[in-house]
């Protein structure tokens, strides 16, 4: 499994033109080959943690193999992705929360604006350690959880928890609630969905990349630091992306979604729930919610995950690596690429998105 905010290197090899002489030949190759990793030869992106065990631990591996290039990611979180593609530190950033007006406006450079273009599907969702309580035996709605983040309920043996949970055996256990420190793009799409099922708070928190908790609270940085404290702490629940839920031996509650059933977050649910493109206009650079699918008499949403989230690469309309850059991407979009990351419980992106992808892509140019 990939090694969270682990920064990976590849090395990117270039063919060097044939010159008359061996020792001509070779300094012209070494030449070429420093030009070339000064100019555009070595991608460098940072933000997302939902989206890192993908880019880190399955496509920089492949993407050197098929193509020979160096692609460079750090794990630091969506909100500092979005702040360093902003000033222009990164090729790339990434998060899995679309931009804010204000942050579009903030990553205008030098009179060059940012896309954004979907390309991952994943999910997030509460992960708990209750002793003997196991993977997917806690049952848990939205209201309850939101309940449990604002404070309302405080203790695992909480009557509307024991309600839901007939025959399990619940602990006298204070709830140590969790969440991320950082601006996250897992906390966007957490706190988006508490405010589609909970009015108060919807008032009283809202949804944000970064929110004001309410309670009393603890903080982990990026999704390793919400795992480790969860893996470490009994009583505590908190809310990461299902690759950290495997890759930390987590134990993931089932959420009850719209159409009445409880579920795990599963390719299968990923892909119920991203069937809401079909009926929503999908457009060049833009964000896409599929957040709490709803009741439909058709039963589409049935298997629906609520909690699943497109994550977005962010990179300028205009820059010298356009053509590196447009080259990754298409590359990630395609089915080989979008496969290999199955096993880390991303979804393959619709045909619908990626056809909107490859619209947006021709918007990057080169400077």
């Amino acid at each position: 499994m990939p090694r969270n905010g682990k920064l990976v290197r590849i090395t990117l090899a270039f063919g060097a033109a044939a010159l008359v002489g061996a020792l001509v030949a070779g300094s012209a190759t070494a030449a070429h080959k420093s030009h070339k990793a000064r100019h555009g030869g070595t991608l460098n992106g940072a933000g997302s943690s939902l989206v890192a065990p993908a880019i880190q631990g399955v496509w920089t591996q492949m993407y050197q193999a098929a193509k020979g290039v160096t692609v460079n990611y750090s794990s630091v979180g969506s909100g500092t992705g979005i702040a360093d593609i902003s000033a222009r530190s990164v090729d790339f950033g990434a998060s899995d929360a679309p931009f804010t007006p204000s942050q579009a406006a903030g990553c205008v450079h030098d009179g060059v604006k940012c896309i954004e273009i979907p390309w991952a599907l994943a999910a997030t969702g509460p992960v708990v350690n209750i002793p003997n309580v196991h993977q997917g035996e806690l049952k848990l709605t939205g209201a309850v959880l939101a309940k449990i983040y604002l404070g309302q309920i405080t203790n695992w043996n909480d009557p509307a928890i024991a309600s839901l949970n007939s025959g399990l055996n619940l602990p006298d256990l204070k709830i140590t609630v969790v969440h991320r420190s950082d601006g996250s793009g897992d906390t966007y799409a957490f706190t988006n969905y508490l405010s589609k099922i909970s009015s108060t708070w919807k008032h009283q928190v809202g949804f944000a990349t970064t929110v004001s908790w309410p309670g009393s609270t603890v903080g982990g940085k990026g999704n390793s630091g919400v795992a480790a404290i969860v893996g470490s702490t009994p009583g505590s629940i908190g809310y990461v992306s299902t690759a950290y839920v495997l890759q930390n031996h987590l134990t993931m509650a089932k959420l009850k979604n719209a159409s009445g059933n409880y579920v795990l977050p599963r390719i299968k649910s990923i892909e119920a729930a991203a069937q809401l493109v079909r009926t929503r206009a999908v457009k060049p650079n833009s964000g896409i919610s599929i957040v709490d699918p709803p009741k439909t008499k058709n039963k589409k949403y049935a298997a629906a995950w609520p909690l699943s989230t497109f994550t977005y690469i962010m990179v300028p309309q205009e820059t010298s690596n356009a053509a590196a850059l447009k080259a990754f991407i298409t590359w990630a979009l395609s089915p080989t690429a979008q496969k290999a990351i199955q096993k880390l419980v991303f979804a393959p992106m619709p045909a619908k998105v990626v056809a909107s992808d490859k619209k947006a892509l021709q918007e990057i140019k080169s400077s």
